[in-house]
Parts: C-alpha cells; sequence; structure tokens
C-alpha cells in the first residue's frame, strides 16, 4: 500500500514503467516513479559529481579586471568576504547551501551507493537514505549558478569578466547531479535497505493507516503508532505533523516581519572612486531594466520580490483555510502548497548573487561592493517561508473535506 503525503488517501501499489510516475487519484500529488533496480548509472553519476565538485572548489570559478586591476574568486570567496565584513549568518548560509550541503548529499550518496553495489548493506543505511532525500531542498548549488549569471550581467558593462576551470566544472556538477536525481529511486532503494528487516508492511489495514513522511512506509494506524520512529528509516511517526498550523503561523509571521527591512535597507552597495551607491532589491530591478537587461530585470524581480509575497499569501491564505474549516477546492488548494513548496528555494538568487560580487569587486579606491543590512533580512525571508512550507501539513486541507463527508 502507498499513503498520499499531501492528502493521505491510501492506494493499492502499481508498477510503472520506466518513464512513468504513479500519483495520487485524488490531488494528483507524485506517488514514485519506476521501480528500477538499477545501481550502476546513478553511482557513476555520483562519483563523476564528486570529481567535478572537487574541481569546482580547487579551481577559479571566474576573475574579474577593471582599470588594469584584476580580481580572482573561487565558490567559497563569498563565505570569507561575508564573514570578514561581520556578516557570519551569510557567511555560514551561503557555504552550506553551496558548498556543505552539496558535498554532504553527493558523500552518503557514495557511502549508500557502492557497498549496496557490492551486495552490501551499510550502517544506518535507511537513515542515510533519509538524509539523502531531505538534504535536497537545501543543496542550492543550481540556484548558485542563477545567481552567478545575473552577477555576470551586472559586472559586464563596466568590466571584464573570464569564466575560468571551476565555472564549468560547475555548470557540469549542476547536469551531473540533476541526472544523478533522475537516475536515483528512492523507492528501489527503499526497498533494497530495508529487505531482511520486520517493517510491520504485512499488517496494513486500508482502513486505519498511517504513513512516514520520510520514507513513505506504511503501518497500522493504530494509537500505537502514534508517536513511535519508522522501523524502516527511523523517522518519528504521527498521524499529522505536530502543531502544524502553530508551528507554521509563527515562522510565517516572522518572516512577514523581515520582509520589510529586507525591501527598505539596502541589500549592498556599490562604491566607485570614494562615492557610493546603496541598492535594494527594486532599485536593483530597476537598474537591470536602465541598462537594457530585461530577462535578468524580469529573473531578479520575480525571484526576489514577486516569490516571497506569493508565497507568504498562499500560506496565510492555506492556513486560515484550514482553521476555519473550509472545503473549497481542496485539490487546488493541495497544488498551491506543491508549488509553494517548489519556489521557495530560487529566491536565493540575490543573495548568491551580492556574494560573488563582493568577493569580486573588491580594487580598493577604484570599486567596491559591500554588502548591506537588508541581505540578512531577506536571506531571513527566504529561510523562514522555506521552513513554514515545510512545517504546513496539507493533510489537514483533506481533513476538513473528509470529516463533512462523514
Amino acid at each position: 500500500m502507498v499513503l498520499c503525503h499531501e492528502c493521505d488517501l491510501p492506494h493499492a501499489f502499481e508498477a510503472v514503467p520506466r518513464g512513468r510516475k504513479a500519483k495520487c487519484a485524488r490531488c494528483s500529488a507524485h506517488l514514485y516513479g519506476a521501480m528500477t533496480d538499477e545501481l550502476d548509472r546513478p553511482l557513476a553519476l555520483a562519483v563523476a559529481g564528486m570529481i567535478l565538485f572537487l574541481v569546482a572548489n580547487m579551481f577559479i570559478f571566474m576573475t574579474f579586471e577593471m582599470e588594469g586591476r584584476e580580481q580572482a574568486n573561487s565558490l567559497v570567496s563569498g563565505s570569507i568576504e561575508f564573514w570578514r565584513a561581520g556578516y557570519w549568518e551569510l557567511a555560514l548560509l551561503v557555504f552550506l547551501s553551496s558548498v556543505f550541503l552539496p558535498f554532504c548529499s553527493l558523500a552518503l550518496m557514495l557511502y549508500l551507493l557502492v557497498p549496496l553495489r557490492l551486495g552490501i548493506t551499510p550502517v544506518w543505511a535507511a537513515r542515510v537514505l533519509r538524509w539523502v532525500v531531505s538534504l535536497r531542498p537545501w543543496a542550492m548549488m543550481e540556484v548558485y549558478m542563477l545567481g552567478a549569471l545575473v552577477a555576470i550581467v551586472k559586472l559586464t558593462d563596466f568590466a571584464d569578466i573570464t569564466l575560468e576551470p571551476g565555472f564549468y566544472a560547475f555548470v557540469a556538477l549542476i547536469l551531473v547531479l540533476s541526472a544523478t536525481n533522475a537516475a536515483l529511486h528512492p523507492e528501489a532503494l527503499w526497498q533494497r535497505v530495508s529487505a531482511g528487516r520486520a517493517t510491520g508492511q504485512e499488517a496494513v489495514d486500508a482502513q486505519t493507516v498511517v504513513g512516514c513522511h520520510a520514507c513513505g512506509h506504511v503501518l497500522p494506524g493504530n494509537l500505537e503508532a502514534h508517536g513511535q520512529n519508522c522501523p524502516r528509516c527511523d523517522a518519528a511517526m504521527h498521524h499529522r505533523k505536530p502543531e502544524s498550523l502553530t508551528r507554521t503561523w509563527a515562522v510565517l509571521i516572522a518572516a512577514a516581519i523581515f520582509y520589510v527591512p529586507a525591501n527598505i535597507y539596502p541589500i549592498m552597495t556599490v562604491i566607485s572612486f570614494g562615492q557610493g551607491t546603496p541598492d535594494t532589491i527594486l532599485s536593483g530591478v530597476i537598474h537591470l531594466i536602465e541598462a537594457n537587461q530585461w530577462p535578468i530585470a524580469i529573473l531578479v524581480f520575480f525571484a526576489s520580490v514577486f516569490v516571497p509575497i506569493l508565497k507568504i499569501g498562499i500560506l496565510g491564505f492555506l492556513l486560515i483555510s484550514v482553521q476555519i474549516g473550509s472545503n473549497w477546492r481542496p485539490r487546488e488548494r493541495t497544488a498551491a502548497y506543491r508549488v509553494t513548496e517548489f519556489i521557495g528555494r530560487w529566491s536565493m538568487i540575490d543573495i548568491f548573487m551580492i556574494s560573488i560580487l563582493v568577493a569580486l569587486v573588491k580594487l580598493d579606491a577604484v570599486a567596491t561592493i559591500e554588502a548591506g543590512p537588508g541581505a540578512v533580512a531577506f536571506a531571513a525571508v527566504v529561510i523562514l517561508t522555506m521552513v513554514s512550507a515545510m512545517s504546513f501539513d496539507p493533510r489537514l486541507i483533506w481533513d476538513q473535506v473528509e470529516d463533512s463527508h462523514g
């Protein structure tokens, strides 16, 4: 049996062919893909990804040249400059999301896939697989690349930018990781790592069940199962996320509060020949429009202005609709939640762009770019809206529908 993680509808498991996906019959959420037991392809891609990761971090990322002076940076340069400027929050966030967590994701995949390919189940295999899946939203290399492209566009008007080997290795790494995630089938791996373990799957009754939100394992939904750890992945099991509405409201209100200083205070200041020009998010978009960089301006406006407002608005609407017991269009509300959860991380484009600019443009009196307090507030908005979306339990939407229909 398979439980939908968004509406809790039980489904009988049916195998699907390669390239196809099984979706929930009620809310259209993705349930699982083809249960291919292949390990060679994801393992080869993970090895290639680790090699590219090391190359991308060992070599120079790009070089900035202006007025005969040259400055180079690497992937960690932005974090170092944030730290030196006193913005330790931004330094930690950029380092974790663009370097440390991607490395952990690759290392954990190799730890899992190499022994499995040799016919050995590694220690803590189920926990490691759960960590691999849960790290995906926080490893933001593709978002970092968009931030790098925006930075390049901003700099090309008054300086020469040279893309170095680290940049090309990073682009290849993103492509390889995308292919790895497509080739890695968690559902089939769960079967491998739980083989031979007593998981209680045979005792499931379709009328009363509880599903693990981390690995999808289904258990009888009696009182004993509530609050216990999943026998397959060791995650805490609950009928619904504990205090989902309270936690989501708290984090969402905090995000809305931070959104005000994020747009009022400058996110960075460009200092050229002793003259400083502070930029807010909106003024940065306006400068891109004035430079006829319409595609980049639209991208930055959508990711940094529109998306945070959209996330806060949708989550607030979902919270209110659940609390008043609304039955209005549950399928559409679930789809809105799905969109909110997916787009949350893409607002980090501005933070990554600033990390690249402060590392590249530091030519003393000629030109310098410094981060501003608005960047800290905006980073808080991005992280808090992501956490609020993860705290919300979309199954509460369908509980109202089931209660009203008996």
